[in-house]
């Protein structure tokens, strides 16, 4: 896809077009994250508090464990649920490439008007302002609330708004533990709780809070641990046979990826699931050190960040699938120890 079509927006630029009143469909990608949720639902706010009438929707549903970012605002984030379709223009967040977007992208005739993303990898499909030093398109989206605010479009940023942002950015940074974390996202969360964020509720429910059944995925991922190439590699494989076993969906399989990446001494860990009885797979990655896996999803039509990046594909079975990603794995190593 061509991508010199599309503008880059300046920060006030994409102010301004916020503040046009058209009815907004705010979208971000399949299998949410709370970076994707709580940006969607923090800008929603800023929207209506602009009177502009905005919803989000998604083409799957948000994560039991992330309701509380939508609690009493919206109950579905489902088209075909209690949303209705209308609207005047349609704004994307925290997802980097149309393939992210899944169902929605095709449903919505390709027709995107503005692209807000933080991601350094992915393809760029309408006028966007995107941000990779930021960790998260939280902190974007605090970005634009502090200029609204500035140029007295909102009259106060009211807590919905702050908790979803500071959830968005505990979130993909791994509560602050991960190298994303700038000395700009601290000082952002600083005032968020300056500002009333209750964080210990927030990170509780982010990282402590989880079903049973989460715990059975992370128990079935951990007998299913494989390491390569002398522990430098790490995987799980999880397929549609187990999920079904387990009777789980993929809400349970989100943080199956910690199992592999928490291993000592592994640069390079990868899960890969699958979601349903077909030859089709989900991959998430992490690294430690400079390995870049955003390039790696990004050449299988995903995207992400340099040390954390999602991507799917296709297969005859999970082994087939997990080998696709150690070869891709295996020649990026390859080629990093012959430049160094």
């Amino acid at each position: 896809m061509t991508t010199d079509y599309f503008k880059k927006l300046s920060l006030d630029e994409l102010c301004d077009k916020l503040c046009e009143n058209k009815a907004t469909l705010i979208i971000f990608h399949c299998r949410p994250d709370a970076d994707a949720v709580g940006s969607a639902f923090a800008l929603r706010e800023l929207l209506r508090l602009m009177s502009i009438p905005a919803i989000c929707a998604c083409a799957d549903e948000m994560p039991e464990r992330l309701r509380f970012l939508a609690d009493g605002v919206q109950g579905s984030v489902l088209l075909d649920g209690d949303i209705e379709l209308g609207h005047e223009r349609v704004i994307s967040v925290d997802s980097a490439s149309p393939g992210q977007l899944g169902e929605l992208y095709e449903r919505l005739l390709k027709n995107i008007d503005i692209m807000i993303d933080h991601h350094s990898m992915g393809t760029v499909y309408a006028d966007n302002y995107i941000l990779p030093q930021a960790s998260a398109t939280g902190e974007i989206i605090y970005e634009i609330a502090k200029k609204l605010l500035e140029q007295g479009k909102i009259p106060y940023i009211p807590p919905r708004v702050t908790n979803s942002i500071y959830a968005a950015i505990c979130s993909d940074t791994g509560s602050f533990r991960y190298s994303n974390a700038t000395p700009t996202t601290f000082r952002v969360a600083a005032e968020l709780v300056e500002l009333g964020v209750d964080h210990v509720s927030i990170a509780h429910q982010l990282f402590e809070a989880k079903s049973y059944k989460q715990v059975k995925a992370e128990g079935e991922a951990a007998s299913r641990l494989q390491l390569h190439d002398g522990g430098k590699i790490a995987s799980v494989t999880f397929p549609y046979s187990s999920k079904f076993a387990l009777s789980l969906s993929d809400e349970h399989l989100e943080t199956i990826i910690n199992v592999p990446r928490s291993v000592a001494g592994v640069e390079v860990a990868f899960s890969v699931r699958q979601p349903e009885e077909a030859p089709f797979f989900r991959v998430s990655m992490r690294s430690e050190g400079d390995f870049d896996v955003s390039e790696i999803c990004a050449s299988f039509g995903g995207g992400g960040h340099v040390k954390a990046a999602g991507c799917s594909i296709e297969a005859a079975n999970v082994i087939e699938a997990e080998e696709k990603i150690l070869e891709a794995i295996r020649v990026k190593m390859k080629a990093l120890k012959n430049i160094k």
